[in-house]
């Protein structure tokens, strides 16, 4: 946006200074002269003989005018000083937001000094700067990965084109079988891209829903794949009526339960699923066991295509957005997401959302 130039801050705060200098001045000598004008007698004011006065006059003015040009070099000199040292703060913040507009991130004001309004704005900033820092980090990571998950089929899918073309004799149907789990694996990361991008918008109709009918219709639907897995899926609670989209929260429920059987231990494993309903919440719980996760670990699963503590590659793996698509939904339904690695192991994740009005 152009704007026409103007006096810089500072200078309006040196005149202001000087002006307020100037006029606290005028009006010193004013009540100053008022009172060699007029005596106080005998509790009678009585004006003073005209020649005592006019003397008076000639040698008050020449005095006052002189007192008033000191006044105004030193409101000049000294608001300029002071109007630099109260906007040096400022001065430091405008050169960091110059180095975050050419890109640099990393920059910080960290501005010294006690707590006052351009320490909170520096403190403010600085935050800024470094969510910013974070999101611009996390989001080259999603490209980067996602380029590299993308490619990986279609990679797949040529080599095997290319292997066959040049092997008449190999069964078609085994090359058809191989393509259509390739090909699925394609749709189903492609449908999450979809839908990650779909609830960044926040565009769905809200509803009332029951987060204990949602997680019992999750559990039900993925009860097969916790039996072939050995896994033991459990749900409890109580009712939790929440406001959103019904397919969201599903999807919200089935990936993390999806999650919790595959991230398990390979025999005897557990996934506990459990609603409450509190005065302002409602909360969903999903507790798995499985391999013991660190805390660097823990901080980026919610990142897409994280998988855990290895990139699992079966036909149930996923692909690597179930957690980042659960985080999404969380934030667009005005909910708080929290992970939390269990001591023996596996992970306890419990979303909060408000509770239905």
């Amino acid at each position: 946006m152009y704007r026409q130039p103007g006096l810089s801050v500072r200078l309006k705060l040196t005149l202001s200074y000087a002006g307020i200098v100037m006029v606290s001045g005028v009006l010193l000598l004013i009540a100053v002269y008022l009172s060699f004008r007029l005596t106080d007698q005998d509790g009678l004011v009585i004006t003073v003989k005209y020649g005592y006065y006019e003397g008076l006059a000639r040698r008050f003015l020449p005095a006052s005018c002189a007192t008033l040009l000191c006044l105004l070099i030193f409101g000049l000199l000294g608001g300029w000083i002071l109007a630099g040292r109260m906007l040096a703060p400022l001065e430091l913040l405008t050169d960091a937001a110059r180095l975050a507009a050419t890109g640099s991130l990393s920059h910080r004001v960290q501005l010294a000094g006690r707590q006052d309004e351009f320490r909170e704005l520096a403190d403010s900033f600085d935050a800024m700067l470094a969510q910013l820092e974070a999101h611009v980090a996390e989001q080259r990571r999603f490209a980067a990965n996602a380029s590299h998950e993308l490619r990986t089929p279609l990679a797949i899918t040529q080599t095997m084109l290319d292997v066959a073309r040049k092997d008449p004799e190999r069964p078609a149907d085994e090359l058809v079988d191989r393509l259509h789990a390739v090909n699925a694996r394609a749709i189903d990361l492609t449908e999450s891209l979809l839908l990650l991008s779909r609830t960044d918008h926040g565009s769905f109709t809200k509803e009332d829903v029951d987060l204990s009918l949602v997680a019992e219709e999750a559990a039900e639907t993925l009860l097969p794949l916790a039996e072939n897995h050995d896994v033991l899926l459990e749900t409890s609670g109580e009712v939790a009526w929440t406001s959103g989209s019904r397919a969201l929260l599903l999807q919200l429920t089935t990936n993390l339960v999806h999650n919790a059987i595959v991230h398990n231990l390979s025999e005897g494993g557990i996934v506990q699923v459990e609603t409450a309903e509190w005065p302002a919440a409602v909360m969903l719980t999903v507790e798995n066991t499985g391999a013991p996760i660190t805390r660097e670990l823990l901080a980026t699963l919610t990142e897409p295509f994280q998988r855990g503590n290895e990139r699992i590659r079966s036909n149930h793996g996923g692909v690597g957005l179930g957690l980042a698509i659960v985080k999404r939904i969380t934030q667009v339904h005005n909910g708080n997401l929290s992970l939390m690695a269990r001591p023996d192991g596996g992970l306890r994740v419990t979303v909060e959302l408000p509770r239905r009005q």
